[in-house]
């Protein structure tokens, strides 16, 4: 493996942050945020149907810059909340590291610890 490759390799994984706990795990910039988290065995993002459906994943993307791998629905993430940073973790991958909050019903679940 040539300094390049070892270069690209580490230039796909970001950090995430969980700003709640404090917990943090690493990302590829090919999978989503809470595919990351699954994969790491890590908890604090809720998870619910997977597919940007449910709405059960809805965090705030505070710092760091992300892109969409796929539709959200809009009765759980409006087009205003969308330009803020408001997202679901199942439908998003970051392009560097992120501190995230998460939002909605399940948020007492990542405070209380599962």
């Amino acid at each position: 493996m040539s300094v390049g490759d070892v270069d690209a390799q580490i230039a796909c994984e970001h950090a995430v942050r969980l700003l709640q706990t404090g917990d943090t795990f690493v990302c590829k910039d090919t999978e989503s945020l809470l595919q990351a988290m699954s994969r790491m065995g890590k908890k604090g993002i809720p998870a619910g149907c997977l597919n940007g459906g449910c709405g059960i994943c809805k965090i705030a993307v505070r710092s760091g810059r992300f892109r969409k791998t796929g539709l959200m629905s809009r009765a759980h993430i409006s087009v205003e909340e969308e330009a803020e940073g408001v997202v679901l973790a199942c439908r998003v991958a970051p392009i560097e590291s992120v501190d995230v909050e998460v939002l909605g019903k399940m948020v007492k679940a990542v405070t209380r610890g599962w």
